[in-house]
């Protein structure tokens, strides 16, 4: 099984792709996008990961078995987070007033003795 070798060109090319998705994170860090930040925040880091994970971590020269892996486990990951944010939907976000988002427990009456 032969190996494949990477021109250094090409790593400097990744690592100045990923300096300028950080500049650009950087940027939109201190922008109102209103309810899209997180939307832009989240497909720059992902852009910034697929160059990590395809180059850095060799994924583009892989065998197709490591490839299969490598996406079954983005789409768990899709399918875990899209569990997690339609539980975060049913969830109150309104605050009432005078009372904060930390609420405390109510004292526990049956281990009192």
């Amino acid at each position: 099984m032969s190996e494949h070798i990477v021109s250094p060109k090409v790593y400097f090319a990744i690592f100045g792709a990923l300096m300028i998705g950080t500049a650009i994170t950087v940027w939109a860090a201190f922008q109102n996008f209103h309810q899209f930040n997180i939307v832009i925040a989240l497909v720059i880091a992902t852009i910034k990961a697929t160059l990590v994970v395809l180059y850095f971590m060799h994924a583009r020269y892989s065998p197709h078995r490591t490839q299969l892996v490598i996406v079954c486990s983005v789409f768990w990951l899709a399918i875990m987070l899209g569990l997690t944010l339609s539980d975060y939907r049913t969830r109150p976000h309104e605050i009432q007033p005078g009372e904060g988002r930390l609420v405390q427990p109510k004292p526990a009456y049956f281990l009192s003795v």
